[in-house]
């Protein structure tokens, strides 16, 4: 949201990255960099430039977790809800 500008549901929407294989907070040294696996959406530059940069990049489907956000805006004293698109869900607050 941040980086990008985006709104809450734009975020939500956008292309997701799942990350496997390298090493966890548990201490042990890494061996090799894992695996990336892209959700649909990825442009054919930016895949190839994941793989000049060294990654293993796959491709799955679902799995990338779901989600439902609401923002409070100071600026305009609202909220904004957001919900995955994915699959069913809803945002609400009171």
């Amino acid at each position: 949201m941040i980086d990008y500008g985006m709104n809450p549901q734009e975020a939500g929407d956008a292309p997701r990255i799942d990350h496997d294989g390298s090493s966890e907070p548990t201490r042990e040294r890494m061996t090799d960099s894992g695996q990336i696996k892209l959700e649909s959406g990825y442009s054919y530059e930016t895949i190839r430039d994941l793989m000049r940069m060294g990654h293993k990049v796959g491709y799955g489907l679902g799995g990338y977790g779901g989600y439902q956000a609401i923002m409070y805006d100071v600026r305009n004293k609202v909220y904004h809800g957001a919900t995955e698109s994915r699959k069913d869900g809803q945002a609400a607050g009171f």
